[in-house]
C-alpha cells in the first residue's frame, strides 16, 4: 500500500500544492515553520480522521479561509483509493472514501494504518496514563474494529455514569439501581477492551525488544507492562467495592479508562533514570514495533513518517534507523529534516527508491535531483 498523490487545499500554511510522491521513500526539507511536520499530519488526517497537532480541525484551515480539503490517491492491495476530507468553519467534517461519505469516521479507522515518530513521542515517557492509553488504543483501534467500536460505546457509558454521580451530590439523593445500569455497560465494553489490551501488550513485547536491540546497538533490558484494575479485581467487585469513593469524588474511579502502559529500561523508571538519547531510542523502538505489530495482523504495510528523525540523534545512528525502515517489509515511508545535504548523503548510500522536496519560506515544494 501507498499513497500515489497528496493534494492540500488552505490546509495550514499550504494554499493549494499537488504532490506525485515516490511509492518508497519521500523526504521534504527546509528551515524550520516552512510546513514539512503539516505535510506528514495531512497524511495523517487520511489515516486516522484528525490531526496529530492540533485537535480542533477548524484551526486546521489556512489564515482567513473558510474551509480545507486534504485529498489523497493510494494504491492499496492492487485497487486505487481516493480518500477525501473536507472541513468548514462551523459545519461537519466530511470525510469520503471513492466520493462515498462516511457514516461514521470510525468506519474509515484501520483501512490506511499508519505509524508516525516525532518529537512529540516524548509524551508517552513523561505524559500521564491517559497518554500511554491512547497509544494502545490507537494501535489496536488499526487492526480491531470490535475493540474500537467496544471502546466508543464503554466512553460513552462512563460519561453517563460520571453524570449520573455528580446529580447524586447536587440532588443529595443516590439510587444503586441507576448506577448499576450503567455498570453493567462498562463491565460489557470493558472486559474485552481488557482481555485486547492484555494480549497486545504481551505480543508486543518481543518485537519490541527486538527493535530495541537494533536501533540501541546496545543489550539494555527493555520492559512493558501492562497496569489494570482487572489484573487484581474483577470488574463489577471493583465497581461495587469503589462506590463511596465514587459518591466523594464525584467520577469513576475503577475501571480500564484507569490502565496504564509501564516503561522500564534495566529495572528502573524510563522517566526517572533514562537520558534524553536513551528514552528517544526506546520511543523509536516501539513505535517501529508498533509497525511490525500491524503489518502482521493486517497484512498491509503501515505507512511510516518520520519527522524531525535527527532530533537527539546523531548521524550515524539516524543512518542506521533508515536503512533498517527502507527495508521491503516497510513499504512507504515520509522523512523530514531541515538539512537537505546530510540526507541526501544518506539516501545516495541506500538503494531504496526516493523522492526529495525542498519546501520554501512561501510553502512551495521543489522536487530536487538526488
Amino acid at each position: 500500500m501507498h499513497l500515489k498523490t497528496l493534494s492540500l487545499v488552505n490546509f495550514k500554511n499550504y494554499e493549494q500544492v499537488d504532490i506525485p510522491l515516490s511509492s518508497k521513500i519521500n523526504c521534504f526539507v527546509g528551515e524550520n515553520g516552512v510546513g514539512k511536520t503539516n505535510l506528514l499530519d495531512a497524511i495523517h488526517y487520511l489515516s486516522l480522521c484528525k490531526s496529530n497537532l492540533n485537535p480542533v480541525d477548524s484551526q486546521n484551515i489556512r489564515y482567513e479561509q473558510e474551509f480545507l480539503v486534504v485529498q489523497g490517491l493510494f494504491e492499496r492491495k492492487g485497487k486505487e483509493e481516493n480518500i477525501y476530507c473536507g472541513i468548514r468553519n462551523q459545519k461537519k467534517k466530511q470525510f469520503k472514501r471513492n466520493q462515498k461519505e462516511y457514516t461514521k469516521l470510525s468506519e474509515h479507522i484501520g483501512l490506511i494504518p499508519l505509524v508516525m515518530i516525532s518529537p512529540a513521542d516524548s509524551i508517552l515517557i513523561n505524559g500521564g496514563s491517559e497518554e500511554r492509553r491512547k497509544f494502545m488504543n490507537g494501535v489496536i483501534a488499526q487492526y480491531s474494529r470490535v475493540y474500537l467500536e467496544n471502546l466508543i460505546q464503554y466512553n460513552r457509558a462512563l460519561i453517563q455514569r460520571n453524570r449520573l454521580l455528580k446529580d447524586f451530590a447536587v440532588t443529595r439523593k443516590f439510587d444503586l439501581q441507576m448506577l448499576e445500569v450503567w455498570d453493567e455497560q462498562l463491565v460489557r465494553y470493558g472486559e474485552p477492551i481488557f482481555e485486547e489490551r492484555t494480549r497486545f501488550v504481551n505480543e508486543l513485547l518481543p518485537v519490541f525488544n527486538t527493535f530495541h536491540s537494533h536501533v540501541s546497538g546496545s543489550r539494555d533490558r527493555v520492559t512493558l507492562t501492562y497496569q489494570a484494575h482487572l489484573q487484581e479485581h474483577s470488574f463489577r467487585e471493583g465497581l461495587k467495592s469503589s462506590i463511596e469513593k465514587d459518591r466523594i469524588v464525584q467520577y469513576t474511579t475503577f475501571g480500564i479508562h484507569k490502565d496504564d502502559l509501564g516503561m522500564e529500561l534495566s529495572g528502573y523508571s524510563l522517566k526517572r533514570s533514562g537520558s534524553q538519547g536513551q528514552q528517544k531510542t526506546f520511543l523509536v523502538a516501539l513505535k517501529l514495533a508498533e509497525f511490525e505489530f500491524i503489518r502482521k495482523l493486517t497484512d498491509i504495510p503501515p505507512i511510516l513518517l518520520l519527522d524531525d528523525i535527527f532530533d537527539k540523534f546523531d548521524a550515524v545512528r539516524v543512518k542506521h534507523i533508515i536503512s533498517l525502515v527502507s527495508e521491503n517489509q516497510f513499504g512507504q515511508i515520509f522523512i523530514t529534516d531541515t538539512n537537505e545535504q546530510r540526507l541526501l548523503g544518506i539516501l545516495k548510500e541506500l538503494p531504496a527508491e526516493h523522492k526529495v522536496f525542498r519546501i520554501t519560506q512561501e510553502a512551495t515544494l521543489l522536487e530536487m535531483n538526488s
